[in-house]
């Protein structure tokens, strides 16, 4: 297999899709449109970012999950395939806080040493248009809200959610992870990346950060995921110029369309 995908790819259900290779592509899920961007650290052809999606059996639920893992190599594959057996068990389940929570628990029982992993899970119920969200220590996702034409980061002081502050995986036994609902308007876009983009740091040694990288968002195309993520990408790319990335960098940007 290659090392690079490019294409479109219509999502059936049931189907499970994702990985840690490197890969871009575009994908349509019931409702969505999304684009998928993983860049492992070069050389390597495969790193610690870890995305999957799914569509529930009747096509009504789609998951996405972005996991930013502490480890490569084998450690990666088999949070890899925890994660992946979760998002199988849970397809058709819309409460994603036992998800999180038996991940943990999962995480826990197979570490050798130190093992976690942020992760960010969101489900997109396609009639309505809600999002219900769980943040698992994860970086704040980007949400450009079509009808006010703005950016916001999705966090504990964004006025259309509540606390989502949750621990990393693989931490504390037990753990509970809430979960807040949003709801995405026709046009709006979810942008969900990796600290690899965020960690970026200037010619002078600034950091990025995420209210940088909103500013850096409120400058791209908003009509199409594709358009969006890759100009979001060379936004980065510029800010931290001469210097290349010194980390994996994944990133997901979801449109919802404007006919269910």
């Amino acid at each position: 297999m290659t090392d690079e995908r490019i294409g479109d790819h219509r999502m059936a259900c049931l189907e499970t899709r994702g990985g840690n290779r490197r890969e871009s592509y575009s994908v349509e899920l019931p409702g969505l449109s999304a684009w998928i961007s993983c860049r492992p650290l070069p050389p390597a052809s495969e790193g610690g970012d870890l995305y999957y999606m799914t569509v529930c059996s009747k096509g009504a639920i789609s998951r996405v999950v972005l996991a930013d893992v502490a480890g490569h190599g084998q450690l990666v594959s088999s949070v890899a395939d925890r994660l992946r057996d979760g998002l199988r068990k849970h397809v058709n389940t819309w409460d994603q806080s036992i998800l999180l929570q038996e991940l943990n628990n999962a995480f826990l029982a197979g570490a050798n040493g130190v093992q976690f992993a942020t992760a960010f899970v969101l489900g997109h119920y396609v009639q309505s248009g809600e999002v219900v969200f769980t943040n698992a220590g994860h970086v704040p996702p980007l949400w450009y809200r079509a009808a006010e034409r703005k950016w916001l980061t999705i966090s504990h002081s964004t006025p259309y959610a509540t606390e989502i502050a949750d621990l990393p995986l693989g931490i504390i036994a037990g753990t509970p992870y809430t979960q807040t609902a949003i709801q995405l308007s026709p046009g709006d876009l979810l942008v969900l990346y990796t600290d690899g983009l965020t960690e970026s740091r200037d010619a002078a040694g600034q950091l990025l950060g995420s209210e940088r990288l909103a500013a850096l968002a409120s400058t791209v195309p908003v009509e199409v995921p594709d358009n969006a993520g890759e100009a979001l990408f060379a936004r980065v790319e510029t800010f931290r110029s001469p210097s290349p990335p010194s980390d994996d960098e994944t990133m997901i940007v979801l449109l919802r369309h404007q006919r269910a």
